[in-house]
Protein backbone atom coordinates (compact mmCIF):
# COMPACT_ATOMS: atom_id res chain seq x y z
CA UNK A 1 0.00 0.00 0.00
CA UNK A 2 0.95 3.65 -1.13
CA UNK A 3 3.07 5.88 1.55
CA UNK A 4 1.20 8.74 2.45
CA UNK A 5 1.99 12.09 4.66
CA UNK A 6 0.11 10.66 7.13
CA UNK A 7 1.89 7.89 7.54
CA UNK A 8 5.18 9.06 7.53
CA UNK A 9 4.34 11.79 9.96
CA UNK A 10 3.45 8.86 12.07
CA UNK A 11 5.85 6.65 12.41
CA UNK A 12 7.79 6.59 15.97
CA UNK A 13 11.18 6.04 14.82
CA UNK A 14 11.24 9.32 12.60
CA UNK A 15 9.32 11.41 15.57
CA UNK A 16 8.52 14.10 12.60
CA UNK A 17 6.51 17.06 14.05
CA UNK A 18 3.85 18.33 12.70
CA UNK A 19 3.74 22.16 12.40
CA UNK A 20 0.97 24.78 11.17
CA UNK A 21 -2.11 24.21 10.33
CA UNK A 22 -2.74 22.64 6.76
CA UNK A 23 -3.95 18.83 7.25
CA UNK A 24 -1.47 16.61 5.79
CA UNK A 25 -2.65 14.95 2.20
CA UNK A 26 -3.34 11.24 2.13
CA UNK A 27 -2.14 11.49 -1.40
CA UNK A 28 1.01 9.03 -1.83
CA UNK A 29 4.41 10.53 -1.29
CA UNK A 30 6.54 9.68 -4.47
CA UNK A 31 9.28 10.93 -3.97
CA UNK A 32 11.55 13.09 -1.28
CA UNK A 33 13.77 15.81 -2.69
CA UNK A 34 16.51 17.65 -0.56
CA UNK A 35 17.54 20.72 -1.46
CA UNK A 36 19.01 24.44 -0.34
CA UNK A 37 17.92 26.21 -3.38
CA UNK A 38 15.84 29.02 -3.01
CA UNK A 39 13.74 28.45 -5.91
CA UNK A 40 13.55 24.39 -5.85
CA UNK A 41 10.26 24.16 -8.78
CA UNK A 42 13.22 23.12 -11.68
CA UNK A 43 13.78 19.98 -10.35
CA UNK A 44 10.77 19.09 -8.89
CA UNK A 45 7.89 16.80 -10.75
CA UNK A 46 5.32 16.66 -8.05
CA UNK A 47 4.10 14.43 -4.65
CA UNK A 48 7.11 14.76 -3.40
CA UNK A 49 8.44 15.66 0.16
CA UNK A 50 10.34 18.54 0.01
CA UNK A 51 13.32 18.40 2.97
CA UNK A 52 15.42 21.52 3.84
CA UNK A 53 17.74 22.91 6.44
CA UNK A 54 16.90 26.89 5.47
CA UNK A 55 20.42 27.35 4.51
CA UNK A 56 19.99 30.46 2.14
CA UNK A 57 16.90 31.18 3.77
CA UNK A 58 17.73 33.75 5.81
CA UNK A 59 14.72 36.27 5.16
CA UNK A 60 11.06 36.74 5.37
CA UNK A 61 10.98 37.38 1.79
CA UNK A 62 12.87 34.39 0.94
CA UNK A 63 11.11 32.15 3.07
CA UNK A 64 7.68 33.31 1.42
CA UNK A 65 8.89 32.75 -2.00
CA UNK A 66 10.36 29.01 -1.14
CA UNK A 67 6.88 28.34 0.00
CA UNK A 68 5.54 29.51 -2.90
CA UNK A 69 7.49 28.19 -5.26
CA UNK A 70 7.28 24.62 -3.56
CA UNK A 71 3.71 24.75 -3.65
CA UNK A 72 3.52 25.88 -7.43
CA UNK A 73 5.76 22.74 -8.05
CA UNK A 74 3.16 20.02 -6.34
CA UNK A 75 4.84 19.11 -3.59
CA UNK A 76 2.99 17.22 -0.66
CA UNK A 77 5.08 18.94 2.14
CA UNK A 78 8.07 20.92 3.31
CA UNK A 79 10.10 19.01 5.93
CA UNK A 80 12.11 22.06 7.89
CA UNK A 81 15.55 20.42 9.66
CA UNK A 82 16.84 22.29 12.69
CA UNK A 83 19.52 22.63 14.26
CA UNK A 84 21.77 23.95 11.71
CA UNK A 85 20.94 27.32 10.24
CA UNK A 86 17.75 27.62 12.15
CA UNK A 87 16.51 26.85 15.76
CA UNK A 88 13.31 26.75 14.72
CA UNK A 89 11.11 26.81 11.80
CA UNK A 90 10.57 30.34 10.82
CA UNK A 91 7.02 31.79 11.93
CA UNK A 92 7.22 33.57 8.20
CA UNK A 93 7.43 30.26 6.51
CA UNK A 94 4.68 28.91 8.56
CA UNK A 95 2.11 31.23 8.03
CA UNK A 96 2.99 31.45 4.00
CA UNK A 97 2.40 27.67 3.67
CA UNK A 98 -1.00 28.01 5.79
CA UNK A 99 -1.99 30.76 3.44
CA UNK A 100 -1.13 28.19 0.62
CA UNK A 101 -2.38 25.21 2.46
CA UNK A 102 1.34 23.56 2.59
CA UNK A 103 1.60 21.34 4.90
CA UNK A 104 4.93 21.48 7.13
CA UNK A 105 6.52 18.97 9.70
CA UNK A 106 9.90 19.56 11.78
CA UNK A 107 12.29 17.35 11.44
CA UNK A 108 14.66 16.71 14.22
CA UNK A 109 18.02 17.20 14.84
CA UNK A 110 19.15 13.51 15.12
CA UNK A 111 16.87 12.48 12.64
CA UNK A 112 18.77 12.23 9.32
CA UNK A 113 17.12 13.45 6.24
CA UNK A 114 18.18 9.74 4.64
CA UNK A 115 16.52 7.60 6.94
CA UNK A 116 13.18 9.78 5.36
CA UNK A 117 14.14 9.08 2.18
CA UNK A 118 14.48 5.36 3.24
CA UNK A 119 11.27 5.01 4.62
CA UNK A 120 9.67 5.97 1.55
CA UNK A 121 12.35 3.98 -1.29
CA UNK A 122 11.44 0.83 0.94
CA UNK A 123 7.97 1.37 0.69
CA UNK A 124 7.47 2.64 -2.99
CA UNK A 125 9.75 -0.53 -3.37
CA UNK A 126 7.80 -2.41 -1.78
CA UNK A 127 4.49 -1.13 -3.29
CA UNK A 128 6.30 -1.91 -6.90
CA UNK A 129 7.02 -5.54 -6.17
CA UNK A 130 3.37 -5.93 -4.76
CA UNK A 131 2.47 -4.84 -8.17
CA UNK A 132 4.30 -7.02 -9.97
CA UNK A 133 3.25 -9.85 -8.16
CA UNK A 134 -0.25 -8.85 -8.81
CA UNK A 135 0.48 -8.81 -12.88
CA UNK A 136 2.08 -11.74 -12.83
CA UNK A 137 -0.87 -13.58 -10.62
CA UNK A 138 -3.35 -11.46 -13.47
CA UNK A 139 -1.46 -13.19 -16.36
CA UNK A 140 -1.81 -16.50 -15.16
CA UNK A 141 -5.31 -16.32 -14.20
CA UNK A 142 -6.15 -14.73 -17.78
CA UNK A 143 -4.39 -17.09 -19.88
CA UNK A 144 -5.66 -19.78 -17.76
CA UNK A 145 -9.73 -18.61 -18.41
CA UNK A 146 -8.55 -18.36 -21.81
CA UNK A 147 -7.09 -21.96 -22.34
CA UNK A 148 -10.31 -23.47 -19.92
CA UNK A 149 -13.69 -24.03 -21.73
CA UNK A 150 -14.66 -20.52 -21.31
CA UNK A 151 -12.82 -19.48 -24.04
CA UNK A 152 -12.59 -15.67 -24.89
CA UNK A 153 -16.27 -15.38 -22.57
CA UNK A 154 -13.78 -16.42 -19.38
CA UNK A 155 -11.01 -14.26 -19.83
CA UNK A 156 -13.09 -11.17 -20.57
CA UNK A 157 -15.22 -12.19 -17.25
CA UNK A 158 -12.00 -12.30 -15.17
CA UNK A 159 -10.71 -9.55 -17.06
CA UNK A 160 -13.86 -6.86 -16.03
CA UNK A 161 -13.73 -8.67 -12.27
CA UNK A 162 -10.32 -7.49 -12.28
CA UNK A 163 -10.94 -3.66 -13.63
CA UNK A 164 -13.96 -3.57 -11.34
CA UNK A 165 -15.90 -2.26 -14.67
CA UNK A 166 -17.58 -3.62 -17.78
CA UNK A 167 -15.86 -5.00 -20.90
CA UNK A 168 -16.78 -5.97 -24.10
CA UNK A 169 -15.17 -7.27 -27.55
CA UNK A 170 -16.19 -6.17 -31.05
CA UNK A 171 -15.29 -7.50 -34.29
CA UNK A 172 -16.58 -6.00 -38.12
CA UNK A 173 -18.66 -3.71 -35.42
CA UNK A 174 -20.71 -6.89 -33.90
CA UNK A 175 -19.89 -7.59 -30.19
CA UNK A 176 -18.71 -11.47 -30.32
CA UNK A 177 -17.72 -11.60 -26.11
CA UNK A 178 -18.10 -9.93 -23.02
CA UNK A 179 -18.86 -9.31 -18.85
CA UNK A 180 -21.23 -7.05 -17.35
CA UNK A 181 -23.61 -4.75 -19.45
CA UNK A 182 -21.38 -3.54 -22.36
CA UNK A 183 -24.20 -2.82 -25.22
CA UNK A 184 -24.26 -4.88 -28.26
CA UNK A 185 -22.79 -2.28 -30.47
CA UNK A 186 -19.67 -0.78 -30.38
CA UNK A 187 -19.76 2.43 -28.10
CA UNK A 188 -17.85 5.77 -28.65
CA UNK A 189 -16.16 8.06 -26.47
CA UNK A 190 -19.24 9.65 -24.78
CA UNK A 191 -21.69 6.53 -24.87
CA UNK A 192 -22.92 4.70 -21.79
CA UNK A 193 -24.79 1.26 -21.96
CA UNK A 194 -28.13 0.88 -20.66
CA UNK A 195 -28.75 -2.76 -21.09
CA UNK A 196 -27.99 -3.08 -24.67
CA UNK A 197 -29.23 0.41 -25.35
CA UNK A 198 -26.59 3.31 -25.60
CA UNK A 199 -27.39 6.67 -24.08
CA UNK A 200 -25.50 9.73 -23.43
CA UNK A 201 -23.49 9.55 -20.16
CA UNK A 202 -20.06 8.06 -18.90
CA UNK A 203 -17.32 7.59 -21.19
CA UNK A 204 -15.88 4.34 -22.62
CA UNK A 205 -12.48 3.28 -23.11
CA UNK A 206 -11.31 1.41 -26.04
CA UNK A 207 -8.14 -0.38 -26.67
CA UNK A 208 -7.73 -1.70 -30.49
CA UNK A 209 -6.79 -5.47 -31.23
CA UNK A 210 -4.35 -6.47 -33.77
CA UNK A 211 -5.19 -9.38 -35.98
CA UNK A 212 -4.13 -9.07 -39.07
CA UNK A 213 -7.33 -8.43 -40.54
CA UNK A 214 -9.57 -5.05 -41.78
CA UNK A 215 -11.95 -6.18 -39.17
CA UNK A 216 -11.71 -3.01 -36.64
CA UNK A 217 -11.22 -5.37 -33.57
CA UNK A 218 -11.62 -3.30 -30.42
CA UNK A 219 -11.55 -3.82 -26.53
CA UNK A 220 -14.08 -1.74 -24.65
CA UNK A 221 -13.48 -0.85 -21.25
CA UNK A 222 -16.17 1.19 -19.33
CA UNK A 223 -14.61 3.99 -17.39
CA UNK A 224 -13.47 4.93 -14.57
CA UNK A 225 -10.41 3.20 -16.28
CA UNK A 226 -6.46 3.39 -15.61
CA UNK A 227 -4.14 1.84 -17.69
CA UNK A 228 -2.99 -1.57 -16.07
CA UNK A 229 -0.37 -3.64 -17.22
CA UNK A 230 -3.36 -6.65 -17.06
CA UNK A 231 -5.25 -5.05 -19.78
CA UNK A 232 -1.71 -4.67 -22.03
CA UNK A 233 -1.79 -8.97 -21.66
CA UNK A 234 -5.17 -9.28 -21.91
CA UNK A 235 -5.06 -7.24 -25.15
CA UNK A 236 -2.11 -9.72 -26.74
CA UNK A 237 -3.60 -13.24 -25.51
CA UNK A 238 -6.97 -11.51 -27.27
CA UNK A 239 -5.15 -11.09 -30.47
CA UNK A 240 -3.30 -14.20 -30.58
CA UNK A 241 -6.26 -16.26 -29.62
CA UNK A 242 -8.64 -14.07 -32.54
CA UNK A 243 -5.28 -14.45 -34.93
CA UNK A 244 -5.70 -18.49 -34.40
CA UNK A 245 -9.45 -18.55 -34.73
CA UNK A 246 -9.43 -16.83 -38.15
CA UNK A 247 -6.62 -18.74 -39.10
CA UNK A 248 -8.80 -22.54 -38.21
CA UNK A 249 -12.13 -20.72 -39.70
CA UNK A 250 -10.15 -20.04 -43.15
CA UNK A 251 -8.88 -23.53 -43.15
CA UNK A 252 -11.95 -25.23 -42.17
CA UNK A 253 -14.45 -23.30 -44.57
CA UNK A 254 -11.70 -24.28 -47.12
CA UNK A 255 -12.29 -28.15 -46.01
CA UNK A 256 -15.88 -28.20 -45.98
CA UNK A 257 -16.38 -26.08 -48.94
CA UNK A 258 -14.58 -28.22 -51.12
CA UNK A 259 -17.20 -31.31 -49.61
CA UNK A 260 -19.71 -29.28 -50.25
CA UNK A 261 -18.53 -28.79 -54.19
CA UNK A 262 -18.53 -32.67 -53.96
CA UNK A 263 -22.16 -32.84 -52.95
CA UNK A 264 -23.34 -30.04 -55.72
CA UNK A 265 -22.05 -31.37 -58.71
CA UNK A 266 -23.34 -34.71 -57.59
CA UNK A 267 -19.86 -36.51 -57.55
CA UNK A 268 -20.65 -37.96 -53.19
CA UNK A 269 -24.45 -38.67 -52.46
CA UNK A 270 -25.94 -41.72 -51.02
CA UNK A 271 -24.47 -43.54 -48.06
CA UNK A 272 -21.05 -41.97 -48.66
CA UNK A 273 -22.02 -38.64 -48.85
CA UNK A 274 -23.78 -38.40 -45.66
CA UNK A 275 -21.29 -40.26 -43.64
CA UNK A 276 -18.72 -37.83 -45.25
CA UNK A 277 -21.27 -34.86 -44.27
CA UNK A 278 -21.43 -36.26 -40.66
CA UNK A 279 -17.83 -36.64 -39.94
CA UNK A 280 -17.95 -32.31 -40.87
CA UNK A 281 -21.24 -32.07 -38.19
CA UNK A 282 -23.68 -32.41 -40.59
CA UNK A 283 -26.61 -34.72 -39.71
CA UNK A 284 -27.88 -35.04 -43.37
CA UNK A 285 -30.80 -37.32 -41.90
CA UNK A 286 -31.96 -34.17 -40.43
CA UNK A 287 -33.47 -31.32 -42.23
CA UNK A 288 -31.03 -28.82 -43.37
CA UNK A 289 -31.26 -25.53 -45.72
CA UNK A 290 -28.34 -24.04 -47.40
CA UNK A 291 -27.72 -20.00 -46.94
CA UNK A 292 -24.93 -18.49 -49.65
CA UNK A 293 -23.51 -15.15 -48.77
CA UNK A 294 -22.32 -13.34 -51.88
CA UNK A 295 -20.31 -9.96 -51.68
CA UNK A 296 -18.36 -7.37 -53.31
CA UNK A 297 -15.46 -8.96 -55.44
CA UNK A 298 -12.87 -6.67 -53.12
CA UNK A 299 -14.28 -8.27 -50.08
CA UNK A 300 -14.88 -11.76 -51.19
CA UNK A 301 -10.95 -12.88 -49.14
CA UNK A 302 -13.08 -11.56 -46.07
CA UNK A 303 -15.64 -14.17 -46.05
CA UNK A 304 -12.86 -16.93 -45.53
CA UNK A 305 -12.20 -15.89 -41.82
CA UNK A 306 -15.43 -13.49 -41.20
CA UNK A 307 -16.83 -15.01 -37.29
CA UNK A 308 -20.33 -15.65 -37.41
CA UNK A 309 -22.72 -13.53 -35.35
CA UNK A 310 -24.24 -14.86 -31.87
CA UNK A 311 -26.28 -17.33 -32.55
CA UNK A 312 -25.09 -18.96 -35.37
CA UNK A 313 -23.20 -21.91 -33.68
CA UNK A 314 -25.30 -24.36 -35.16
CA UNK A 315 -24.41 -23.66 -38.58
CA UNK A 316 -21.58 -25.47 -40.41
CA UNK A 317 -19.25 -23.18 -43.22
CA UNK A 318 -17.54 -23.17 -46.54
CA UNK A 319 -16.59 -21.58 -49.09
CA UNK A 320 -17.86 -22.71 -52.57
CA UNK A 321 -17.06 -20.04 -55.76
CA UNK A 322 -15.65 -17.52 -53.56
CA UNK A 323 -19.23 -17.37 -51.53
CA UNK A 324 -19.55 -18.46 -48.18
CA UNK A 325 -22.29 -21.31 -47.83
CA UNK A 326 -23.42 -22.03 -44.36
CA UNK A 327 -25.69 -25.41 -44.07
CA UNK A 328 -28.45 -24.66 -41.14
CA UNK A 329 -30.25 -26.89 -39.34
CA UNK A 330 -34.01 -26.12 -39.54
CA UNK A 331 -34.40 -26.58 -35.01
CA UNK A 332 -32.85 -23.21 -33.26
CA UNK A 333 -32.03 -21.47 -36.60
CA UNK A 334 -31.86 -17.72 -36.25
CA UNK A 335 -33.70 -15.55 -38.87
CA UNK A 336 -31.50 -15.21 -41.93
CA UNK A 337 -32.32 -11.22 -41.54
CA UNK A 338 -30.43 -10.60 -38.15
CA UNK A 339 -27.67 -11.54 -40.61
CA UNK A 340 -28.28 -8.42 -43.21
CA UNK A 341 -27.38 -6.05 -40.43
CA UNK A 342 -24.36 -7.86 -39.21
CA UNK A 343 -22.41 -7.61 -42.98
CA UNK A 344 -23.95 -4.12 -43.50
CA UNK A 345 -21.99 -2.99 -39.76
CA UNK A 346 -18.77 -5.27 -41.29
CA UNK A 347 -18.94 -3.04 -43.89
CA UNK A 348 -19.68 -5.60 -46.67
CA UNK A 349 -22.21 -4.91 -49.25
CA UNK A 350 -24.16 -8.58 -49.58
CA UNK A 351 -26.60 -10.41 -51.28
CA UNK A 352 -28.20 -13.56 -49.10
CA UNK A 353 -29.79 -16.94 -51.22
CA UNK A 354 -31.48 -19.21 -48.53
CA UNK A 355 -32.91 -22.13 -49.90
CA UNK A 356 -35.29 -24.70 -48.44
CA UNK A 357 -34.62 -27.59 -45.99
CA UNK A 358 -34.57 -31.00 -46.95
CA UNK A 359 -32.64 -34.04 -45.90
CA UNK A 360 -29.98 -36.42 -47.08
CA UNK A 361 -26.81 -34.99 -49.72
CA UNK A 362 -29.39 -34.62 -53.12
CA UNK A 363 -31.75 -32.72 -50.43
CA UNK A 364 -28.44 -30.50 -49.49
CA UNK A 365 -27.80 -30.28 -53.11
CA UNK A 366 -30.76 -29.15 -53.97
CA UNK A 367 -31.35 -26.78 -51.43
CA UNK A 368 -28.17 -24.91 -52.81
CA UNK A 369 -29.36 -24.73 -56.32
CA UNK A 370 -32.57 -22.81 -54.77
CA UNK A 371 -30.51 -20.69 -53.15
CA UNK A 372 -28.25 -19.58 -55.84
CA UNK A 373 -30.86 -19.45 -58.09
CA UNK A 374 -32.79 -17.31 -55.06
CA UNK A 375 -29.34 -14.73 -55.43
CA UNK A 376 -30.42 -13.73 -58.78
CA UNK A 377 -33.35 -11.07 -57.12
CA UNK A 378 -30.06 -8.74 -55.92
CA UNK A 379 -32.10 -8.07 -52.83
CA UNK A 380 -30.00 -8.11 -49.56
CA UNK A 381 -32.27 -11.12 -48.60
CA UNK A 382 -33.65 -13.72 -51.02
CA UNK A 383 -35.91 -16.63 -50.39
CA UNK A 384 -36.44 -19.49 -52.28
CA UNK A 385 -38.74 -19.72 -54.96
CA UNK A 386 -39.28 -22.51 -57.52
CA UNK A 387 -36.52 -23.60 -58.44
CA UNK A 388 -36.13 -23.25 -62.57
CA UNK A 389 -34.85 -25.93 -64.89
CA UNK A 390 -32.43 -23.20 -66.08
CA UNK A 391 -30.75 -23.62 -63.15
CA UNK A 392 -30.37 -27.13 -62.92
CA UNK A 393 -28.62 -27.19 -66.24
CA UNK A 394 -26.35 -24.38 -65.46
CA UNK A 395 -24.78 -25.92 -62.03
CA UNK A 396 -23.78 -29.03 -64.79
CA UNK A 397 -20.34 -28.92 -65.35
CA UNK A 398 -20.80 -31.66 -68.15
CA UNK A 399 -22.70 -28.77 -70.63
CA UNK A 400 -19.93 -26.26 -72.07
CA UNK A 401 -22.35 -23.48 -71.66
CA UNK A 402 -19.64 -20.55 -71.34
CA UNK A 403 -18.62 -21.75 -74.95
CA UNK A 404 -22.42 -21.60 -76.09
CA UNK A 405 -22.47 -18.18 -74.68
CA UNK A 406 -19.38 -16.79 -75.95
CA UNK A 407 -20.53 -18.07 -79.97
CA UNK A 408 -24.09 -16.94 -79.19
CA UNK A 409 -23.12 -13.43 -77.76
CA UNK A 410 -19.87 -12.57 -78.71
CA UNK A 411 -20.85 -10.90 -82.23
CA UNK A 412 -23.27 -8.80 -80.29
CA UNK A 413 -21.24 -7.60 -77.50
CA UNK A 414 -18.35 -6.51 -79.84
CA UNK A 415 -20.80 -4.58 -82.15
CA UNK A 416 -21.94 -2.84 -78.88
CA UNK A 417 -18.36 -1.87 -78.22
CA UNK A 418 -17.99 -0.21 -81.50
CA UNK A 419 -21.13 1.33 -81.91
CA UNK A 420 -22.97 1.27 -78.41
CA UNK A 421 -26.12 0.11 -80.31
CA UNK A 422 -27.52 -1.22 -77.35
CA UNK A 423 -28.50 -4.71 -78.62
CA UNK A 424 -27.44 -7.43 -75.60
CA UNK A 425 -29.48 -5.03 -73.48
CA UNK A 426 -32.03 -4.66 -76.10
CA UNK A 427 -32.58 -8.69 -76.18
CA UNK A 428 -32.27 -9.07 -72.51
CA UNK A 429 -35.56 -6.80 -71.98
CA UNK A 430 -37.14 -8.60 -74.52
CA UNK A 431 -36.83 -11.91 -73.32
CA UNK A 432 -37.28 -10.76 -69.47
CA UNK A 433 -40.77 -9.06 -70.33
CA UNK A 434 -41.99 -11.41 -72.11
CA UNK A 435 -41.16 -10.23 -75.90
CA UNK A 436 -43.52 -7.89 -75.44
CA UNK A 437 -41.75 -4.92 -77.96
CA UNK A 438 -44.31 -2.20 -76.67
CA UNK A 439 -42.94 -3.22 -72.89
CA UNK A 440 -39.28 -2.85 -74.28
CA UNK A 441 -39.90 0.82 -75.78
CA UNK A 442 -41.15 2.54 -73.06
CA UNK A 443 -38.53 0.70 -70.69
CA UNK A 444 -35.83 1.84 -72.65
CA UNK A 445 -37.59 5.21 -73.46
CA UNK A 446 -37.11 4.54 -77.49
CA UNK A 447 -39.84 4.34 -80.47
CA UNK A 448 -40.82 0.59 -80.84
CA UNK A 449 -40.01 0.68 -84.86
CA UNK A 450 -36.31 0.94 -82.97
CA UNK A 451 -36.76 -2.06 -80.58
CA UNK A 452 -37.66 -4.06 -84.27
CA UNK A 453 -34.71 -2.98 -85.56
CA UNK A 454 -32.04 -3.86 -83.43
CA UNK A 455 -34.17 -7.15 -82.74
CA UNK A 456 -33.12 -7.74 -86.43
CA UNK A 457 -29.54 -6.71 -86.05
CA UNK A 458 -29.59 -9.25 -83.39
CA UNK A 459 -30.78 -12.13 -86.07
CA UNK A 460 -28.63 -10.77 -88.52
CA UNK A 461 -25.34 -11.20 -86.15
CA UNK A 462 -26.23 -14.53 -84.02
CA UNK A 463 -28.04 -16.14 -86.16
CA UNK A 464 -30.68 -16.62 -83.54
CA UNK A 465 -34.34 -15.34 -83.91
CA UNK A 466 -35.66 -14.38 -80.22
CA UNK A 467 -39.29 -14.76 -81.88
CA UNK A 468 -38.91 -18.31 -82.04
CA UNK A 469 -38.86 -20.48 -78.90
CA UNK A 470 -35.98 -23.02 -79.80
CA UNK A 471 -33.75 -19.56 -80.42
CA UNK A 472 -35.11 -18.13 -77.72
CA UNK A 473 -34.37 -20.80 -75.11
CA UNK A 474 -30.91 -20.80 -76.16
CA UNK A 475 -30.29 -16.90 -76.07
CA UNK A 476 -31.91 -16.74 -72.89
CA UNK A 477 -29.51 -19.87 -71.58
CA UNK A 478 -26.18 -17.92 -73.23
CA UNK A 479 -27.51 -14.15 -71.27
CA UNK A 480 -27.84 -16.38 -67.72
CA UNK A 481 -24.24 -17.99 -68.45
CA UNK A 482 -22.56 -14.38 -69.17
CA UNK A 483 -24.73 -13.07 -65.91
CA UNK A 484 -23.17 -15.92 -63.74
CA UNK A 485 -19.67 -15.31 -65.48
CA UNK A 486 -19.92 -11.69 -64.28
CA UNK A 487 -20.75 -12.68 -60.89
CA UNK A 488 -24.30 -11.28 -61.44
CA UNK A 489 -25.62 -14.79 -60.51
Amino acid sequence: MALTLLDLLSDPVLALVPEGRSPASMLPVQWVAVTELEDPRPFLTGAEVVLTTGVRLRTVSTQRSFVRSTHAAGALAIGFGIGFAHERTPPALLAEADAVGLPVFRVPYDVPFIAIGKKVSDSLSADHYAGLEDLLEGHAVLASALLGAGGLGALLDRLARMLGTDVALFQYGARIAGAGTAPRELPATGDTAVGDRLTPGTRWHRVPIATGLKDRCTLAIGEPYAHSGVVDYAQSLISVELTNQARNRKGARRALGQLLEDVVRGTLAGPDGAARLASSGIDATQRHSVLIIDVAANHRRTLGTLPLPDGWSEARSGMVDDRLVLVLPTSGTPDPARLTGYLDGAGLTSRIGVGGAYTHPNGLRWSYFEAREALLRGQSLNRADRLSLTSLLMSSADVPLADLAAETLGPLEAFDDTHGAGLTMTLQRYLELDGSVAAVAAELDVHRNTVRYRLQQVIALCGYDPSVTADRVHLYLALRVRALEKGNL
